[in-house]
């Protein structure tokens, strides 16, 4: 063996072949790192000092090959000077075109997924072949990236300009077959012939039955394209970059990068590379993306061990259908878990049912699940109109109208009915977990389980600790969301926990503006274009007039007189009129049906008309970036006082709840990380200037000392 490291193996063959192997330890996948990458430069000496090494196999000993760079070293290499992340970036390059360099033929035999800097490294081979079963791609975009490890120069020599630059601003994932087809990969085999295969490639190339010494030459070149061809090549990718990643800063870098660096050599184009990464890796975008996914990390840890200390969920139940329950019974169905879905209403029932089926054959239709699968999982939902099957639940969920008084009634009801072990759950909105345990029996089993509508698409479930709910409820609960593959976050209990209690003053700032007389459809235009889904208005339709009017009034009582409305709101107008929203046709916007049954938004232009009741001075126009910040400061200054509460156990948790629940704009970090980005003294200045108009402006007295201190929240 000539080199054995922690991360790195190098063999020798018979007939002068070396096998280069990249093998981490106990770890359960290989990653570049500062480790990984210091002894792939010394076992690339050792190749390059051995006179009778012929060729060079490039295999994984993992089930995949490489899945990417350690993103927690750029956590910490992120902060320094740009300069500082350029020569970080460009000396890892030029190990990886060392490789690219050897004096023999390399062939990268690619097993499982290939993702960033492990295509990277698959890129400076001269040949690679794929199994059948392995996947590539570049998925930097996800985090405020692009590669940087010379990615953006090799790919497009082998694939093309227009090919790449979709790769990389899009980050997807693609299979053997397309890589073959793109020009990423030279052969496809079948896993259990993968290495003969690359064997025999590299073989061919050894006796120069393939021309390997001029595809290298052809690597080092420039792409040979006119400045006017390289930009009409990706005029589609910065028309999409535009339109679908406004707030990426990094994919119209790319772009740019891509079109520039055509016309250099390799080296020249390496050297640019480093350069505009480090540009990208000081945007507000890279800079919060990268902190998410440290967050997530941290979540994932969490999860683990609530899954590892509780019993599994043979089987649950939920009381109440609907939409909403009926969206409860088929996540839990769909992912192992059999549940009784209870009503007084037949009618409920059968809505219950009929969301379920209609979401099997979505996915049946997709091609995700068989019929067979579709059908076993509906019949593992039974709708009942009374509590049988209550009683062997291991986790009933109390999904029943947002009233304290009927809520308390069912709770306790259910309450007789099940085991003494049965875990007692609500999905309330807004209610306190503590009101809602008031005459229980048992309270340490008792929790809250906030899901979010549509149930199958919204990934947080929070999950509230009651006043004396027990670690083992928690626990079971939280692993259940987990099988129910939700991503659980243990929050304390208050009017609407973190999510809704943040919601409010965002539904209240917009009230107040629509009030002052500006257009709704400004602040919806305004909103989405800072990178919410939705803007506030079409979110109030979609959730249901009714029930956000319901909403927050209980959160706005819990929190007054901070949250006090002294007005009659737009929604309240509305509703005087009939109007639900998307659920009945007519709300802030009209809705009709479109050829495949969805509700399609329309303007409605008796809305104005009716809403100028609730304008006494008449109506004003004010710029999108004023809209903007009146929107998201008091979710900023909410966000805080629930971190100050202890509602969440760390400011990640409090972003993460708003990412997951909310769909707040993942480039923002999340709201604590976005008042970092602008600076508390800032925020807070910027907060007193609008204070006259409602409390939901006034900063707490903690986040003024923090302003006054230069405190963050996020310290490096």
């Amino acid at each position: 063996m000539l080199f054995e490291g922690q991360t790195i193996k190098l063999d020798t063959h018979d007939g002068g072949l070396a096998e280069l192997r990249f093998e981490r330890g106990v770890e359960a996948v290989n990653k570049l790192d500062a480790l990984t990458f210091g002894e792939l430069r010394r076992a690339l000496d050792a190749i390059a000092a051995a006179p009778a090494i012929q060729g060079v196999l490039i295999t994984s000993a993992k089930d995949a090959f490489i899945v990417g760079a350690d993103i927690f070293e750029f956590t910490s290499v992120f902060k320094r000077p740009e300069k500082d992340i350029e020569a970080f970036v460009g000396a890892n390059s030029e190990i990886i075109t060392a490789l690219s360099d050897l004096p023999v033929p390399t062939v990268a035999a690619i097993n499982g997924l290939a993702l960033g800097g492990g295509l990277e490294v698959a890129l400076a081979a001269d040949y690679r072949v794929l199994s059948s079963a392995a996947r590539i791609g570049f998925p930097e975009i996800s985090l405020g990236l692009f590669p940087g490890y010379g990615g953006t120069v090799r790919l497009p020599r082998l694939a093309g300009l227009r090919p790449s630059a979709e790769w990389i601003i899009f980050g997807a994932q693609h299979s053997a077959e397309r890589a073959l087809q793109a020009g990423a990969a030279d052969a496809v085999a079948v896993p259990e012939e993968l290495r003969a295969a690359a064997l025999a490639m590299l073989k061919m190339a050894i006796e120069s039955k393939a021309d390997w010494q001029g595809r290298r030459s052809g690597m080092k070149q420039n792409l040979g394209l006119a400045k006017e061809e390289a930009a009409s090549l990706l005029a589609n990718a910065r028309a999409q970059a535009a339109k679908a990643l406004p707030h990426l800063p990094a994919a119209h870098f790319a772009v740019e990068l891509l079109e520039k660096a055509s016309g250099l050599d390799r080296d020249a184009a390496l050297a640019l590379e480093a350069e505009t990464f480090a540009k990208v890796a000081k945007t507000q975008a890279a800079d919060s993306l990268v902190a998410i996914f440290v967050h997530e990390q941290a979540m994932k840890k969490i999860i683990r061990r609530y899954a590892k200390d509780a019993p599994p969920v043979r089987k649950a139940a939920v009381a109440g259908a609907g939409i909403m329950g009926g969206g409860i019974a088929y996540q839990s169905a769909s992912r192992g878990v059999p549940i009784v879905m209870r009503d007084i209403a037949a009618t409920a029932l059968d809505l219950g049912m009929s969301e379920a089926r209609k979401l099997l054959a979505k996915a049946v239709e997709a091609g995700r699940l068989t019929q067979d699968k579709a059908d076993a999982v509906i019949d593992s939902i039974t709708p009942s109109l009374t509590y049988e099957g209550f009683d062997d639940a291991d986790v009933v969920v109390e999904a029943v109208v947002e009233n304290l008084a009927v809520k308390q009634a069912v709770l306790r009801e259910i309450e007789g009915l099940v085991s003494p072990h049965a875990i007692l759950a609500s999905n309330t909105s807004s209610l306190r977990i503590g009101a809602l345990a008031e005459g229980l029996r048992r309270p340490e089993n008792f929790l809250g389980m906030h899901f979010f509508n549509p149930v199958p698409k919204m990934p947080l479930v929070e999950v509230v600790r009651g006043p004396k709910t027990s670690s083992q409820a928690i626990a079971m609960v939280a692993a259940y969301a987990v099988a129910m593959g939700k991503t659980p976050i243990v929050v304390e209990d208050c009017p609407g926990f973190v999510v809704n209690r943040t919601l409010t003053p965002y539904f209240i700032a917009f009230l107040r503006l629509v009030r002052d007389g500006v257009d709704f459809q400004e602040v919806d235009k305004a909103m989405e274009g800072f990178g919410w889904p939705m803007g506030p208005a079409y979110l109030i339709d979609v959730i249901g007039m009714d029930i956000s009017h319901h909403v927050v009034e209980i959160i706005s009582a819990g929190f007054a007189p901070r949250m006090d409305v002294p007005f009659e709101t737009a929604v309240q107008i509305l509703l005087r009129q009939g109007r639900l929203g998307r659920k009945n046709g007519h709300g802030f916007y009209k809705y009709e049906s479109d050829s495949q049954g969805r509700p399609r938004k329309e303007i409605d232009p008796d809305t104005q008309r009716l809403l100028a009741a609730g304008q006494p001075n008449g109506t004003t126009v004010i710029g999108e970036e004023e809209i903007a910040a009146r929107m998201m400061l008091p979710v900023i200054l909410e966000a805080a006082r629930c971190g100050e509460d202890g509602i969440a156990a760390s400011p990640g948790q409090v972003d993460m709840c708003l990412i997951l629940g909310l769909g707040l704009p993942r480039y923002l970090g999340g709201a604590l990380k976005y008042a970092d980005y602008l600076g508390l003294k800032n925020v807070v200045d910027r907060a007193d200037n609008w204070a006259g108009l409602s409390p939901i402006y006034r900063p707490s007295d903690r986040l003024r000392a923090m302003a006054a201190a230069g405190e963050v929240f996020y310290p490096a």
